[in-house]
């Protein structure tokens, strides 16, 4: 299975995300951002970090780069995308994913684990989640508050479009355990489609037992089997 990595200007994750699905045993390739082709990829992730240093806000101007035409253009074929943290902040930006994200409500930058509880178990990013189990992952960010309307989170909901709600240890979705200011405690949501996703918490630092989780596999296992399916 071949993964494309986006690399944009102040990207800090991006050579974990090529480590994590090489720990999965798959390869991953680096796309620069101002590369217009993903030839040969069978997934998309689009890392974390602080693309062109979060000038105006976080992923604005990266929705711009040449890159991102060929992932619209991947994704309007059903091409899986996913965005991590900074990614999913772009995959907003440019109208890939529904929502936005804004600063935090303590206007903090907050580092840390959090618990996810998995709001649906049947979709190419959750599929090998064990159902009840709960993910335990680091966040990192500093405008990770998801943000949509009174009207778009009833169809987000309708359509069962969010994946991932922050919780307690014992999956209190409660605003205790929302470290950010979600709506809904939401942590990470999913296109219409089903193939592009996003959320804020990173698997990509969560797939080996000596950065305190494992559970980072989850994720990114279920999109490799969904690819396998295919």
């Amino acid at each position: 299975m071949q993964f494309a990595v986006l690399q944009f200007p102040a990207s800090n994750c991006d050579q974990d995300c090529v480590h994590a699905v090489q720990v999965l045993g798959h390869s991953a390739r680096l796309h620069w951002h101002k590369s217009q082709s993903l030839a040969g990829a069978d997934a998309v992730i689009v890392p974390g970090g602080f693309s062109y240093g979060d000038y105006l806000r976080c992923g604005a101007i990266a929705r711009f780069s040449p890159i991102m035409q060929a992932v619209a253009e991947f994704a309007a074929q059903g091409g899986p995308v996913l965005g991590i943290c900074n990614g999913f902040q772009i995959l907003c930006e440019a109208g890939l994913l529904p929502g936005a994200l804004v600063r935090n409500r303590s206007l903090q930058f907050r580092c840390e684990m959090v618990h996810l509880k998995t709001v649906r178990h049947d979709t190419r990013f959750t599929s090998e989640v064990p159902p009840g189990q709960l993910i335990r992952l680091p966040i990192a960010h500093g405008e990770g508050c998801f943000y949509a309307s009174p009207e778009e989170l009833a169809q987000l909901n309708v359509r069962g479009q969010v994946l991932w709600q922050y919780c307690g240890a014992g999956g209190e979705t409660t605003d205790t355990f929302n470290p950010n200011g979600s709506v809904e405690n939401i942590a990470g949501v999913m296109n219409e489609r089903g193939n592009v996703a996003g959320l804020m918490p990173h698997p990509d630092r969560a797939m080996e037992s000596i950065l305190g989780s494992t559970d980072g596999r989850w994720v990114l296992e279920s999109l490799v089997k969904s690819l396998q399916r295919n």
